[in-house]
């Protein structure tokens, strides 16, 4: 009871103060879902060239650099493609045109990609869809190498799509692989699964699985139990195999906002959603959780604030006391800004309102809009957010159980302080990513006032210039690895 009055006096505070006037916090997750399937925000078309297909992703980066945006998750795969050179999966149509087919002008997206976001301090993250085989039932497009063709034993068809049978040990090895290839072969920071487990259901129809069942289920194992344990293998394995590859880069899963309804769980959320990650994609996230198969969560909480059937606050408020092991951020439905039935989403306030939310809860460190081209679409909603609460910069959050070791002070190689345009070039060596924090202060290097700058440094090298604008005679630098550990404070004057 006491809990929940704190909780009524702070929902009081912060919805009766407008606008917000705090600063924003040193670290908070900002992140865009950048959705390639079917083009949904890029590239434009597979047909493009490669010229127009980097103008356009380097246009989107910086409208979210702009926006003090941290961290992007990129889809790099869609339906048992990649947009990469892959050995295990053909070149994806969305990206070249042709599935199969490579880029000409466009030898190494992925790579380029993600040092473009690199340079402007940003996060990328890899969002892979695991289970979904093909997007329709047109396999014509598909390439003669897509998995289909090759492992005709792993799919099921139902709806219209064709899928990976999740029951089948040998789907999860090849899927764990696919992964391994992506983490050992690109400076990634993290790796990314969505909502899409055992798909959604269709009315009238059965996913055919019983005879797999049968074969891989244990005794007296349940249908229902045994998929969920079918997707806890891969999500156990693949966090396995990245941390044994490199311990730093980040696991993060977006499940649909509601785990269950309280209807059939007195432990579910106050909710009425016609389906539930639990109960109907076969989804466990709370045990992911408490195994510390997870560095981060994004329940997909696309409603708005009051929406009866599966209010956002509610369910934020949910999941808020489920996750103390692992970092927690939301995803806002920004998409649905002046697009919904609900008349909730009229409002250029209605995502502000759910960012506030997050900030008044403290176990909610950020937030990620589904999909990128969702903002540029409402100026007046992006001037807003950048005005009451994307100001200033601010650091994405690292995992919650960091590895301890110790960061160098970098150290000045020559610097240009004359103008108020800067360049700085350091000298720092790790064996893993870091990134250079500059901040300006008060002149008391103990206490960072104001990130100016986040700069992304490459393991094992030792050079980094700098070039950034700051009327600030006083700054400070600090170099944070990828698991959160700090160098000491460097200040550099005029």
């Amino acid at each position: 009871m006491i809990k929940k009055l704190s909780w009524m006096f702070l929902f009081m505070i912060v919805f009766s103060c407008s606008p917000l006037k705090s600063k924003a916090p040193q670290k908070e997750f900002r992140g865009v879902w950048i959705a390639t399937v079917v083009n949904i925000d890029w590239p434009t078309k597979g047909s493009d060239e490669a010229r127009k297909q980097k103008e356009d992703f380097i246009k989107l980066l910086d409208y979210y650099d702009d926006l003090n945006f941290n961290v992007v998750i990129v889809q790099i795969r869609t339906a048992g493609d990649a947009f990469y050179d892959s050995k295990m999966a053909p070149w994806s149509r969305f990206l070249t045109g042709k599935e199969g087919n490579s880029k000409a002008g466009f030898e190494n997206p992925l790579q380029w990609m993600i040092e473009e976001t690199h340079k402007r301090g940003i996060q990328f993250h890899a969002w892979l869809n695991p289970y979904r085989a093909t997007f329709d039932l047109d396999t014509t497009v598909l390439s003669k190498n897509h998995d289909f063709f090759e492992h005709k034993d792993w799919m099921v068809k139902y709806g219209k799509k064709y899928y990976y049978n999740p029951g089948m040990p040998d789907v999860w090895k090849h899927l764990t692989n696919v992964v391994e290839e992506v983490v050992v072969n690109f400076d990634i920071d993290g790796i990314h699964f969505d909502d899409y487990f055992y798909p959604y259901k269709v009315a009238g129809e059965t996913f055919k699985d019983s005879l797999t069942h049968v074969q891989f289920g244990l005794p007296n194992q349940n249908r229902a139990d045994w998929r969920r344990s079918n997707v806890d293998s891969l999500i156990k394995n693949v966090h396995k195999t990245i941390k044994r590859n490199k311990t730093w880069v980040q696991f993060g899963v977006s499940p649909f906002g509601v785990w269950k309804n309280n209807t059939t769980d007195p432990s579910g959320s106050d909710t009425k959603a016609g389906q539930t990650t639990y109960e109907d994609l076969y989804a466990d996230p709370l045990l992911w959780i408490r195994n510390d198969w997870l560095d981060y969560i994004v329940p997909q909480a696309y409603w708005s604030m009051d929406y009866p059937a599966a209010s956002h606050k509610k369910i934020a408020m949910w999941w808020s006391n489920k996750t103390d092991q692992t970092n927690l951020f939301m995803g806002n439905g920004a998409y649905k800004i002046r697009n919904n039935p609900d008349e909730a989403w009229d409002n250029k306030n209605e995502l502000l309102k759910q960012l506030k939310l997050a900030r008044s809860i403290p176990e909610v460190k950020g937030n990620v809009f589904f999909s990128s081209k969702s903002i540029p679409k409402h100026p007046d909603v992006s001037k807003k957010l950048k005005r009451k609460l994307y100001k200033y910069p601010s650091e994405a959050p690292t995992n919650q159980k960091i590895i301890k070791r110790t960061v160098t002070e970098p150290v000045i190689l020559s610097k240009d302080f004359k103008s108020s345009f800067k360049k700085i070039c350091i000298s720092h060596f790790d064996s893993v990513p870091s990134y250079l924090s500059i901040y300006k202060g008060n002149g008391n290097k103990s206490r960072l006032r104001e990130l100016l700058k986040k700069v992304y440094l490459p393991p094992k090298e030792s050079k980094h210039c700098i070039e950034f604008n700051s009327n600030s005679k006083r700054l400070f630098f600090v170099v944070k690895d990828a698991f959160g550990n700090a160098s000491q404070t460097l200040t550099v004057t005029n």
